[in-house]
């Protein structure tokens, strides 16, 4: 569910998106949304959705439209999982198993450490449950897996300030603006105000493609052609702050994580942002594309370094992404001083098909 302060709203009922075109670029649209008054700050967020004091209990089973999105999560799976799933085919556990598993957690990406932590935390479970069957065996990796992701399970929450300023970063073609605009579409439907600032400046069409998503979500939303980033940032974080919104969200510009120059940009920008309003950015996410398989998690190592992130978003997962880079990521962030979560993940291009990132369904859906 998606996490507010003393309130949790789940996604909004979807709508059919168009593809975006070009338009004639304002510098401020004038278009929003009227938003209720910002909800107390006298919550603290929690680590996870499920241990929240507001959360509701979890239903039997998902609703419509998350079971349409849990198949598309599993088919975009598919390779990886039935890969996984064929070495549970034998009729014993031995070495060989054990043997096959490990080369199709490698192929799944999941990397050398998970994979020797995994395997290590999967024998653990065989030995104490006295398991005799492969298929045992599976559901076993199923717990393993889980396990090893839930500190990853975490709910993005706004509303302990006024605004919320959410930095979002990521290298280009990851799905940053999209997904910008997919987090925008449900915040509205939530009845938050949403500002965006377009400091995007330097890749074509960037500022172009948030001004049609501001429209198309009826949010107000800052720009200048060819402005600085950091200036645009800062204006936004102001308009935000003067006009009551709940909630500023900055496009930053998509940047290669070995062009340290070009992240030096970026901790430019983070700062600005902190002096434009104490305390911000309250949120440093990372778009990162979930078909990149290792880089994926040097993406995460380089731009946490640069800005400490808060939580990431993975897109792409109805491709041919492997998903093991999950349990890379999530065994690096155990030697973090705090885990990275995964607040959404993405399976295609429809606004439904950005949901929140469970641990167990995830796992589920890896050896489908």
């Amino acid at each position: 569910m998606f996490s507010f302060i003393k309130k949790k709203l789940g996604w909004g009922a979807a709508q059919p998106e168009s593809s975006p075109v070009e338009q004639p670029a304002p510098a401020v649209a004038a278009k929003t949304v009227a938003a209720p008054p910002a909800t107390p700050a006298s919550a603290q967020p929690q680590a996870s959705p499920a241990t929240h004091p507001d959360a509701p209990q979890a239903p039997s089973s998902p609703a419509p439209e998350r079971r349409s999105w849990l198949d598309k999560l599993r088919a975009g799976l598919r390779k990886t999982g039935s890969s996984i799933a064929q070495v549970f085919t034998g009729t014993q556990i031995d070495d060989a198993l054990y043997e096959e598993l490990e080369s199709a957690l490698l192929m799944a990406d999941a990397g050398v450490a998970a994979t020797e932590h995994l395997l290590a935390d999967l024998k653990r479970r065989v030995k104490e449950t006295k398991a005799t069957d492969p298929s045992q065996v599976k559901s076993l990796l199923i717990d393993a897996i889980t396990e090893l992701l839930e500190p990853l399970e975490k709910s993005l929450v706004v509303g302990l300030h006024t605004p919320t300023v959410i930095m979002v970063a990521g290298v280009n073609g990851a799905g940053k603006t999209t997904s910008i605009g997919k987090l925008t579409r449900h915040l509205s439907d939530a009845g938050q105000k949403v500002l965006l600032a377009a400091a995007d400046t330097f890749r074509a069409a960037a500022r172009e493609q948030l001004l049609v998503w501001a429209d198309r979500n009826h949010v107000e939303i800052v720009s200048q052609e060819g402005g600085d980033p950091a200036a645009v940032t800062f204006d936004a974080v102001q308009a935000g702050r003067s006009r009551g919104c709940d909630v500023v969200i900055a496009d930053t510009a998509g940047r290669l994580a070995t062009q340290l120059h070009l992240m030096e940009e970026l901790r430019k920008v983070k700062r600005v942002i902190g002096k434009a309003m104490e305390s911000a950015p309250h949120e440093v996410l990372l778009v990162v594309d979930g078909n990149t398989g290792q880089n994926a998690l040097s993406q995460v190592k380089a731009f946490d370094e640069a800005l400490g992130l808060t939580g990431l978003i993975v897109t792409k997962l109805d491709g041919t992404a492997k998903g093991g880079v999950l349990a890379a990521i999530a065994l690096w962030s155990r030697q973090r001083h705090s885990a990275v979560p995964v607040y959404f993940i993405g399976v295609g291009e429809k606004l439904e098909d950005l949901q929140t990132f469970s641990a167990r369904e995830f796992a589920q859906a890896l050896l489908a």
